[in-house]
């Protein structure tokens, strides 16, 4: 009677850890395609994405190994599980790469070839399994389950896996080091707990403990529950982090998003899948058949009923999950909710100010002050919320009337050094002193005065506070005014979300343009490539690389566009000579219109193609510089 019990509770392990192993499978392709669908450009979600196709190989072929399958076949499944293995350890070093240039420390070369490397080193691995070096031979009657014996070969890549994971888990703690907001620091801390659950729960540990295994089936399938459960759990946590990555959304509409993308895709295929398992054995006890007529039925009604659920009670989850204490505005403001910075917006976007004034003047303290009517309210503190205990707003106030608070200018407030934000735009008399909107104070560490560069730096942040409280106060007075305000929105949102993982470059910066805007840009550059107003005035001359590249042309910004320009068109152009076939068009086309300046109608006489033709060619081409620039700036490279 008790070996009964044992088998059955052994039995009911087993089929519950193959649901749960479909179910990752299904997780993790469900979140691969996220990623394709909506943040593949930044390249924290490219790595991602990479360590996710991983997991769905080697818990696919997992999934598939059943009794009904032949040795052979559990042997061939076992070897393609090993690709997704092999690959994991360069994909997590990729990752933890991408996470630190976001997170403010761009690689000078040396990760980047690294990571090359690891790729190519999995890459040698996968020929000696292919060759049947790397793991041997199928243990069919293994217990508790088939597997496949390791070799010397197989020892020197266990080294490898737990070598390269341990790397890429010191980026991770510098890049965690890096952070200087909650959000940030906590999404880091999800990622990190998220990326252990693939790094553990895909190696097979039957190579190495077969032996223990056979001897405590009960233990080894229980093991395996809770692992496959930490594993279905922490990739959606992992998934959770990286989604905020490369996108300028409000919080609530990544959250929203990729909640709804869970529940139409991996729980409604999991619970399809779990309801047509348990009809297939129910089939077995009740009447010895493994398949029903009611299994179709059962899929097909839990499919439309949870399908049916989701559309029902997604206005109400969405409203009591995300919305929160904005939660009167957005259900006002529900079809344009991803253009609006909100009250939590606003707060996350001053918190990162205040990470970034604090880390640049090495502050205990600083907040920010909104003025209602006639008094002060405190919007958001950071650090030490005791220094400002036993201080009274009002004096601060009563400071800047009795010094005439205007223009650009810090006042000593107590321990405190304090700054008027204004509202920029004025619509009556320019000498008029623009309505002051709150205050920023900063608690000073010592009596030393700040010297220009940290003035001109606390002066920007400023302004960046400065811009939200007036943004925010403008759209409660008038939503009617949003199209006006949109460009400011924009921008707003696009320096929120760069400072999740670094506030320092995103606010002391002017945010990375969009890839459209910096096609047209790109463009017009190249069109006074030898000179004009349109390379001399460039927008582009604001970005990072161009000015650290006017270094080396002796301050002079248009010689250092112009090598930009260049290098992105080299970046474009094929390996080998040059030709005159249809991979060389890009270049031809960027080489002659641009750098040789040559007509419209010589080029596309040269190349053989219509004028039409040329154009649409050109717009390719741009667009390509466009994305080699955009990557550099990413990256930091001068080189």
């Amino acid at each position: 009677m008790f070996n009964g019990w044992t088998d059955g509770l052994l039995a009911g392990l087993q089929t519950i850890n193959n649901i749960l192993t479909a179910g990752i499978a299904i997780t993790a392709f469900s979140l691969f395609m996220y990623a394709l669908s909506f943040n593949l450009r930044d390249r924290v979600a490219r790595s991602f994405a990479i360590i996710l196709l991983c997991v769905v190989v080697v818990f696919t072929t997992e999934a598939l190994q059943n009794k009904s399958v032949p040795d052979w076949g559990i042997e061939l499944l076992l070897r393609l599980q090993w690709i997704g293995i092999i690959f994991l350890p360069p994909s997590y070093l990729h990752l933890s790469d991408a996470v630190l240039v976001t997170a403010g420390r761009p690689s000078r070369g040396r990760r980047r070839i690294a990571v090359r490397l690891m790729y190519v080193v999995s890459v040698v691995f996968l020929v000696l399994l292919a060759m049947g070096y790397l793991v041997g031979a199928l243990v069919p009657d293994g217990k508790p389950a088939p597997h496949l014996q390791r070799t010397v070969l197989t020892n020197l890549f266990t080294i490898y896996y737990i070598g390269i994971m341990a790397w890429a888990g010191y980026n991770f703690a510098r890049a965690f080091s890096r952070m200087l907001t909650r959000s940030g620091r906590r999404r880091m801390l999800y990622l990190m707990a998220g990326a252990t659950a693939p790094a553990l729960g895909s190696y097979p540990y039957l190579l190495f403990g077969s032996g223990i295994a056979s001897q405590y089936p009960l233990l080894f399938w229980s093991a395996a529950l809770v692992i496959n459960l930490l594993v279905a759990v922490l990739v959606i946590v992992m998934a959770y982090a990286v989604a905020f990555f490369g996108v300028s959304w409000p919080d609530r509409v990544v959250k929203s998003r990729l909640f709804k993308w869970l529940l139409r895709g991996p729980v409604t295929a999991s619970l399809a899948l779990t309801m047509m398992t348990l009809v297939r054995r129910a089939g077995v006890f009740f009447g010895g058949e493994p398949y029903s007529g009611f299994v179709p039925l059962a899929v097909v009604v839990t499919v439309l009923f949870f399908e049916h659920a989701i559309t029902l009670f997604t206005p109400i989850w969405e409203r009591f999950l995300f919305f929160g204490r904005d939660r009167g505005e957005l259900q006002l403001l529900q079809n344009i909710e991803e253009r609006l910075l909100t009250r939590g917006d606003l707060q996350q976007f001053l918190e990162t100010v205040l990470a970034a004034v604090r880390d640049h003047l090495q502050s205990p303290c600083a907040f920010v002050a909104a003025l209602d009517g006639d008094e002060l309210s405190l919007s958001v503190v950071a650090g030490n919320r005791a220094l400002l205990e036993n201080e009274n707003l009002g004096e601060a106030l009563q400071t800047l009337d009795r010094k005439n608070g205007n223009g650009r200018h810090e006042y000593l407030w107590g321990n405190f050094w304090i700054l008027p934000l204004r509202q920029r735009k004025m619509n009556g008399d320019r000498d008029e002193i623009p309505p002051l909107l709150g205050l920023l104070g900063i608690a000073r560490k010592t009596d030393r005065p700040m010297d220009r560069e940290q003035r001109d730096a606390l002066w920007l942040l400023a302004d960046r506070a400065a811009l939200a409280l007036e943004d925010r106060q403008l759209q409660q007075r008038v939503f009617r005014s949003l199209e006006d305000l949109q460009p400011q929105i924009d921008m707003l949102q696009r320096i929120r979300a760069a400072g999740r993982y670094d506030s320092r470059a995103s606010l002391l910066t002017e945010p990375l343009p969009e890839e459209s805007d910096l096609a047209d840009w790109v463009k017009d550059a190249l069109t006074h490539y030898w000179g004009g107003p349109k390379l001399t005035n460039s927008p582009l001359m604001k970005l990072r690389i161009v000015q650290s590249l006017a270094d080396e042309y002796e301050g002079n910004a248009a010689n250092a566009l112009r090598a930009l320009l260049r290098r992105a068109v080299d970046q474009v152009k094929p390996e080998g000579d040059r030709r005159f076939t249809s991979e060389w068009i890009l270049y031809n086309i960027l080489e002659m219109k641009f750098i040789e300046g040559r007509k419209v109608r010589e080029v596309a006489g040269r190349l053989a193609m219509s004028e039409a033709d040329l154009y649409r060619k050109q717009r390719v081409a741009v667009e390509a510089v466009a994305r080699a620039i955009l990557e550099m700036e990413q990256n930091g490279e001068t080189k």
